[in-house]
């Protein structure tokens, strides 16, 4: 009897996927391979992932994909506007060809007659991935908080699930959402708003807290997770935004100043150095080394703002310290000087492997998602060499970025489909540093990119799902009670081994 039920279960996917197959007779030959959105054509991918399901940019009346690997097996399906991939077929055609690749060939129909184009390939990376993807879902807006949330999504399927929405915090504005080596239950998010505090889930245990201090410039933003646990590295901004007169510019994102500190999560103290907390420089965007002893930052010259806003260039920097005593070293290494490149470093983001260093570059400022200019670039940090990756990046804006847990796959934020809304996109890193094509996020219906009308935020892996209690946060929210983090003096720093061998910016 399971026999039969299992035959019949999957005997109606196919059915609902592709409709009533029709034979392809004596298709007219394209000499090329098809336009399909999302495109997928060339790209690597990861065994676990969802179907890619695509459509033709063309005009047709029934479009019709055999699905072939290595072997003799061969998915065939049919639509009328798109390809829908079946599940279980597809999760079996690419376990059996991991490590290798499949052909697909697309068929049109138009009025009576079928078109066939050339095969395109796709290849299936030896590399797993990590289980989902958590971001932010927010309108491409500026002037109010509409609604957004933080949602988690397993990459093997297509179901989102809200972890946290700004309609339990009425008026409230989420980000800045964080995980320690990509561990689901050790998180950090920031609340702004009436009901302003910082979430940091430890061990599944979450509790609000209140990271200014009378010694800060604000609360905690952008966080980064030392690989121990113990610590958080914040920087602490004032941040302004501005809008442009000129054409092709909307909007543009500073500091007034801004600081790093880093937040004990045992004894509850926050503490920085005067390296990171100067008032002739503005520090932003930390991040810890894999072995925990070395901090990387950003750093650039105070300048008049908003006069001089598109002046303003951070170099990527690093410092040493030493997780033992909580303290930091006395000298700090550049490892891309502004000066030198005449470019703008952010979002320092190291490979868990240790082995590479991946940050975005522009031409000023600091808050590159509206920079046009923004591309992806990769430091090998056993050279200290340094390149841009071009294979990933597009002609707009490519930014937010973050590493999965064995350090072969990256996910960034692009703005390439339309130049306004961001969307995530994965890319593969071989063992000798050489990235793939990258691919969209797969949707079921590949229209949903064209009907959304919200941007993807900060995509960051996670190795399993978010367990956040939401009414919990929303009860913690509204009682306007928070745990007071304290400040440890004025900041220490001893001597220790210097962080690189890139020189020193001071």
């Amino acid at each position: 009897m399971n026999k039969y039920i299992i035959y019949i279960s999957f005997f109606a996917v196919l059915i609902i996927s592709g409709g009533c197959a029709e034979t392809v007779k004596s298709p007219k030959i394209i000499d090329q391979i098809p336009v399909v959105f999302p495109d997928y054509t060339g790209v690597t991918i990861p065994v676990s992932i969802a179907p890619l399901n695509f459509r033709v940019e063309d005009e047709y009346t029934k479009i019709d994909a055999r699905i072939k690997g290595m072997g003799q097996d061969e998915i065939h399906v049919q639509g009328d506007r798109y390809i829908s991939i079946p599940d279980v077929q597809w999760k079996k055609l690419l376990a059996e060809n991991i490590n290798g690749h499949i052909r697909i060939v697309v068929s049109i129909k138009r009025t009576e007659e079928w078109y066939q184009y050339q095969p395109f390939t796709i290849y299936i990376s030896e590399y797993p991935i990590d289980y989902g993807l958590v971001y932010r879902l927010i309108a491409p807006g500026y002037e109010t908080y509409g609604k957004m949330g933080i949602y988690q999504r397993e990459l093997s399927g297509f179901e989102q699930t809200a972890l946290l929405e700004n309609t339990l915090v009425p008026a409230g504005c989420m980000n800045c959402h964080s995980f320690c080596l990509n561990d689901p239950g050790q998180m950090s998010l920031h609340l702004r708003g009436k009901y302003g505090g910082t979430v940091i889930m430890k061990d599944d245990q979450m509790d609000l807290y209140d990271t200014k201090t009378d010694q800060t410039i604000t609360a905690g933003v952008y966080p980064f997770w030392h690989p121990s646990g113990k610590y958080i590295a914040y920087s602490v901004n004032q941040t302004q935004q501005a809008f442009h007169e000129v054409r092709d510019e909307r909007i543009e994102v500073f500091d007034m100043q801004s600081d790093i500190v880093v937040y004990n999560t045992e004894t509850n103290e926050m503490f920085s150095c005067p390296q990171l907390k100067s008032k002739e420089a503005f520090e932003t965007y930390p991040s810890f080394s894999p072995d925990g002893r070395t901090l990387y930052f950003c750093t650039a010259e105070a300048k008049n703002l908003p006069d001089e806003y598109d002046q303003l260039r951070y170099s990527l920097c690093s410092i040493s310290f030493n997780p033992e005593t909580a303290t930091f070293g006395n000298h700090v290494d550049t490892l891309v000087s502004a000066k030198a490149w005449d470019k703008s470093v952010s979002l320092p983001r190291p490979s868990p492997d240790g082995k590479y260093l991946m940050y975005t570059m522009a031409e000023y400022g600091n808050f590159l998602i509206w920079h046009r200019e923004a591309d992806l670039w990769l430091m090998d940090l056993r050279t200290g060499e340094t390149r841009e990756i071009t294979e990933a990046n597009s002609d707009d804006a490519d930014s937010y970025h973050s590493w999965s847990n064995n350090s072969h796959w990256f996910v960034f934020g692009s703005r390439r489909l339309d130049g306004l809304y961001t969307r995530p996109y994965i890319a593969s890193v071989d063992d000798e540093g050489k990235v793939s094509k990258p691919f969209l996020l797969p949707q079921h219906d590949p229209e949903y990119y064209d009907l959304s009308l919200y941007s993807f935020n900060v995509p960051e892996f996670v190795s399993g799902p978010v367990k956040m209690n939401a009414r919990e946060v929303e009860k913690k929210a509204l009682s306007g009670e928070r745990k007071q983090i304290k400040y440890r003096g004025g900041g220490e720093s001893e001597i220790l081994p210097e962080s690189g061998i890139y020189g020193s910016l001071w």
